[in-house]
This record gives structure tokens, sequence and C-alpha cells, in this order.
């Protein structure tokens, strides 16, 4: 994008109409990092909730040195959907240094879908840090479905194998998205026990979670024959 459009995308992004601002966000998708993101930065306190959703979802694939700072501070917006978004893009981002943080929203926020994301980020990390593990195990034990769900997917992502015995009591769960996500996570947790529970959920009533187990059990048994 050349320099005179950058400066009609932040005029865009200056409007009084939203449409305006929204497709100057859309079409900073295929503008470099460093250009683009001193744009986002211009409707992070946009009036628009849709606007601001947006610019934040860009830090999360738009790395630059600034972008964990930003999204750092987004953690202590008012807003839960705002808290929620920030979290999520920090997974997205991809910094280590996301994890503390991470850890400390799942804890402390009220609000069941930003402990939501911040578990599905934690998984995002792929950080095998001890910690990462225990809230994972901890938000087994949540109230919420879909934090459930998170937890057992983020287990697999980070390859907790340690933690195979807290996820296979999932493996009887009347929830058959339950059951699915414990396939898709035990597909990344090599053990002979982890075998034996795909070639159970193999058989189970629901046919996605039939062909998911099938699918995760050959990629384990190929893994354990290396």
């Amino acid at each position: 994008m050349s320099t005179t459009d950058l400066k009609q995308v932040a005029r865009d992004l200056e409007s009084p109409n939203l449409r305006d601002r929204l497709l100057a966000l859309v079409s900073l998708r295929e503008v470099d990092s460093e250009a683009a993101v001193p744009l986002i930065e211009k409707v992070l306190g946009d009036e628009s909730l849709q606007v601001r959703s947006m610019a934040i979802f860009a830090l999360g694939v738009k790395p630059t040195d600034r972008n964990f700072g930003l999204l750092i501070e987004l953690l202590e917006d008012p807003d839960y959907g705002i808290r929620a978004d920030a979290a999520g893009a920090l997974g997205y981002l991809g910094d280590e240094r996301a994890l503390t943080p991470l850890i400390r929203l799942f804890y402390e926020d009220t609000d069941w879908l930003v402990r939501f994301s911040a578990a599905v980020s934690i998984g995002n990390l792929r950080d095998c840090d001890p910690r990462a593990e225990a809230v994972l195990r901890d938000a087994l034990n949540s109230e919420e479905v879909v934090i459930q769900h998170a937890a057992i997917a983020a287990l697999g992502e980070i390859g907790a194998v340690e933690a195979v015995e807290d996820i296979l009591r999932f493996a009887r769960s009347d929830d058959w998205l339950v059951r699915q996500r414990l396939t898709e996570a035990l597909g990344n947790l090599p053990t002979e026990k982890t075998v034996s529970a795909l070639k159970f959920l193999a058989k189970d009533e629901h046919p996605q979670v039939a062909q998911s187990a099938a699918i995760s059990l050959r990629r384990l048994e190929g893994q354990l024959l290396d």
C-alpha cells in the first residue's frame, strides 16, 4: 500500500461513519506490521466496540515491539468483551511473557468469557511451563462447560502428558462436544493409556467423536512406532 493510500486509511479511521472505520481496519490486513500498528492504535479507544474488537484482534496478528504492552493495558479495560479480546490476541501474538498475566486473568476475572479466552490463549502459547499445566488442570473443574472445553484442548496444545489421567474422566461425558475435544487433545499426548482411551472413543455413538478418535489414534500409533 502506498503512502498516499495509508494517509487515506488514517483519515478513514477518524471518520464519523462506522462503516468507513471498519473498512479501513480491514484494508490494513495487507499492510506490514510496522506501518499498520500505529494506525490500529488510533481506534483502540473507539466508541464502537466492534471497531475496538477488530483492532485488538489485529494487534495479535500484526506483531511489533509495542503490541504486548498495548494488549496488557487492555486486560484492565472495564468492558469484559474487550478484556476477552485482549486475552485472545495475546495467544495469537505468541509472546511467552503473556503466560503470567493470562494466569492472573484466569484466576481473578469474574467473567466466564474472559476466563475462557485466557485458557484458550494459554494453550495457544504452547508453553510447557508447569504453571500453564497447573492452571489448565484447575480449569477442568470449572462449572462452565466451555471452559472445560478450552482446558482440555489447551492441555493437548501444550503437550501436558502428565495431565492425561485428569482429562480421561471426560471420556464418558454426556456432552459429545466435550468427548470430541478430548479425542483431539489426546492426539497430542502419546501414552499407552491415551491409545486405549482413543480405541474406546473410536466406538463412540456419535459419528464425529468416533471419526475424530480414529484420526487421533492413527496419528498417535505412528508416533509410538517411530
